[in-house]
């Protein structure tokens, strides 16, 4: 359990320095305390659409994943966040990625902020 509240934190935290950093990745709200709260749910809707349905896609993907070296893996990534983003907005949650190429770059970020974030915190069940 403390596992998996880890990576929530990290992935919220992820997403905040992507939406701080990015004008296309918008998160709103009424005030500081619902942002924060969009915040964690729009992070455990990534922590299960990575635990879902990314394996899949790349499973899918896996030739061309070979092909460029795992360079398929920003578009993999760009995809998860999109469709984060898509879910977010059927739930109501006011959490949007306007297109493809901020998904990519808003990815890359996370990618990169999640994994400083997992090796600074603490990683036991």
């Amino acid at each position: 359990m403390m596992n998996f509240l880890v990576k929530t934190i990290a992935n919220a935290g992820a997403l905040a320095v992507a939406v701080w950093l990015l004008d296309k990745i918008t998160l709103t709200g009424d005030g500081t305390g619902k942002e924060i709260g969009t915040l964690v749910l729009v992070a455990l809707i990534f922590g299960l659409v990575n635990v879902l349905v990314k394996p899949v896609v790349k499973l899918f993907s896996l030739p061309l994943l070979i092909l460029t070296l795992g360079l398929f893996t920003l578009v993999v990534n760009a995809l998860m966040l999109l469709l984060t983003s898509w879910l977010a907005d059927q739930l109501d949650l006011s959490f949007h990625v306007e297109g493809f190429w901020t998904a990519v770059l808003g990815g890359l970020i996370i990618s990169v902020v999640s994994w400083a974030l997992n090796v600074v915190l603490p990683d036991r069940d």
